[in-house]
């Protein structure tokens, strides 16, 4: 079959699509996202050797339903057998697997896997031809571009040559990232376009439905996919910026038909209330310190409470410049895109530091010695107030002479190394560490003396 039948039969000529998303693309977020117009939805990304080897891994994170397709897989992987065998397990609950080769992120340069893998071309062919021979279903591929137009249109060949029946583009380089993210290139996702022969799904720079259709007449690709525009309006597809609280909502009833880690909800939860809570800086302290589902309906109900009072109060002239993150493009309590600084912004509030970090709740917490704690610490600290990140509630030891602690009840008072090297030398026990030196040497004397009463002793 080829690439564009694929399309056309399986995924039936999908337009609009929710790009694969850690942790955030999950069943209950799919759900939400086709009730909005998506027509097709990638999982997260999986990781393909943990996916074949821990089965509560799978069952954590593989979750689909009937009424979610079409529906494609994404894996990362550096070894094709692996990649292969992944595939072949969730074969039967979706339309295709595709190979995560546009992950920018350090995690992917640990586990060698991403975007780190653009420069190693015989790896990637393989990990694409071994599954799309043998795995008995369509393999995919989402990559990014490198900065030559030219040598990104050959990168694009020969995945396609490898086997990939879809091609979806990011149209950013590895390097941007964070806050060098800049702009995605529609240029390089159009040469490639140009180029191959099966259907290409362009990423990046999508905020509003308009640049949706803006893409797909200068691309000419056959589907247009979003991650960040989706995350903050999954009312995007639609053409409408509904109410935050409206989104929220749905996507919690949602979450009580399909449960997911909380961590997972509460991600959604900040991302559609993003510019609420540079007005109601309370409101984001109560998401945080969240515990349940019921607590977050409560957030929820509190932003539309506020959110109503606001409007009928100033209407569409609200006063944006009292939000806390500088003047916002619209009401904040409509869904509306998240505008990442320029590479150039981002330099000078890191140089300058960001007033607007400053001023939240916590941002300055320090420990008892005045030394500023980190973010995932002041995180904590918000979810567990009475968390103390000093050293004066902690338990302290005794050392052993090669530095390490002291076993509280060792016969010799050492840790459990050099322990075993003076009982052994001593010929000693120590229940504490369960060596028993002097009971196994008891039990063995009789032989050693057997000879003295005439019983032979082996030698």
């Amino acid at each position: 079959m080829s690439g564009h039948e694929f399309w056309r039969t399986k995924l039936n000529s999908a337009r609009l699509v929710v790009a694969p998303m850690v942790d955030m693309s999950e069943l209950p977020w799919r759900m939400l996202c086709r009730r909005h117009k998506a027509d097709l939805c990638y999982t997260p990304m999986l990781h393909s050797q943990v996916f074949i080897k821990d089965t509560t891994y799978q069952k954590d994170h593989m979750v689909v339903c009937e009424e979610d397709r079409p529906l494609i897989v994404q894996f990362c992987a550096d070894d094709p057998d692996t990649f292969l065998t992944a595939c072949k397990i969730v074969a039967p609950h979706c339309e295709a697997v595709d190979i995560n080769l546009g992950c920018p992120q350090n995690i992917a340069r640990r586990g060698h896997y991403g975007a780190f893998l653009m420069e190693e071309w015989d790896l990637i062919y393989k990990l694409i031809n071994v599954s799309s021979l043998n795995a008995n279903i369509p393999v995919t591929a989402k990559i990014r571009v490198f900065e030559s137009i030219e040598r990104t249109v050959e990168y694009a060949k020969m995945v396609e040559q490898a086997g990939a029946k879809i091609i979806g583009i990011h149209g950013r380089t590895l390097e941007q990232k964070g806050p060098n993210t800049g702009l995605a290139s529609w240029d390089h996702i159009k040469a490639v376009k140009q180029h191959v022969n099966v259907p290409v799904f362009a990423n990046g720079n999508i905020q509003y439905y308009d640049d949706i259709e803006r893409c797909l007449k200068y691309t000419g690709v056959e589907g247009v996919m979003t991650a960040e525009g989706n995350l903050h309006n999954p009312a995007l597809f639609e053409a409408r910026q509904p109410f935050v609280w409206e989104m929220a909502d749905e996507y919690l009833e949602l979450v009580q038909q399909y449960p997911c880690p909380l961590a997972w909800t509460r991600g959604h939860m900040f991302k559609l209330f993003h510019y609420a809570f540079h007005v109601h800086i309370d409101l984001r302290e109560k998401l945080a310190t969240g515990k349940s589902l019921n607590d977050f309906v409560a957030v929820s109900q509190m932003v539309k409470e506020r959110g109503l009072e606001d409007m009928r109060k100033y209407g569409d002239d609200y006063l944006t410049e009292l939000s806390e993150g500088g003047p916002l493009r619209q009401p904040y309590w409509l869904c509306q895109p998240y505008f990442r600084p320029t590479p150039d912004e981002a330099r000078e509030r890191q140089l300058n530091g960001d007033e607007r970090a400053k001023k939240r709740p916590g941002e300055a917490a320090s420990d008892e010695n005045g030394k500023k704690l980190s973010i995932n610490k002041m995180k904590k600290l918000l979810r567990y107030p009475q968390k103390n990140f000093g050293q004066s509630n902690r338990a302290t030891y005794e050392l052993c002479e090669c530095g390490q602690p002291k076993s509280k009840n060792c016969v010799f008072g050492s840790c459990r190394n050099c322990c075993k090297v003076k009982a052994f030398k001593a010929v000693e026990d120590c229940t504490t560490h369960r060596l028993l030196f002097k009971t196994k040497s008891s039990k063995e004397a009789p032989a050693e003396t057997a000879d003295a009463t005439g019983v032979e002793v082996a030698t």
